[in-house]
């Protein structure tokens, strides 16, 4: 089936089956390697993309429900206030270890922050709960989020 979306600002038009996941139309098709696949099953966090602003598992996300929504892929999320400042909050405090959860992990802390612009420590540990880094960075990801949230 013919579907078009709209991927960080342009019109894409994508040849693909109407049940076929949000995240391997971006990874596959698109070739938006930034995106990344964890659990296939919205449990890890790590395929999170912002549908209209909410931060949404593409994992689990077809194709055919995206209908006129906005996607926000990590590719973009610089040019946001809050994905820019979080951006420079990683570097400054040296979020990063593996990486392969970060995408998500800023995706999320996005959208909290377009949300909740001063978020309490129990905002953030709500709103990062389904984000799982296996290198234990959550102290880290959470300093991160509070300097963006100053910025």
């Amino acid at each position: 089936m013919a579907h078009s979306i709209k991927i960080n600002g342009t019109a894409h038009n994508v040849d693909v089956d109407d049940d076929t996941p949000l995240l391997w139309v971006l990874r596959d098709v698109l070739g938006m390697t930034g995106t990344k696949f964890g659990c296939g099953a919205a449990l890890c966090g790590a395929c999170t993309v912002h549908i209209d602003g909410v931060a949404t598992r593409s994992c689990v996300t077809t194709i055919d429900s995206i209908g006129d929504s906005a996607v926000t892929t990590i590719e973009a999320i610089g040019e946001t206030p809050q994905g820019n400042a979080l951006q420079k909050a990683w570097l400054d405090l040296e979020v990063v270890q593996c990486g392969y959860c970060q995408s998500g992990q800023v995706m999320s802390a996005a959208a909290l922050l377009t949300a909740t612009p001063k978020p309490t420590d129990a905002d953030i540990d709500g709103a990062m709960a389904g984000n799982v880094c296996r290198c234990g960075t959550y102290q880290r990801i959470r300093a991160a989020i509070k300097q963006a949230a100053e910025a």
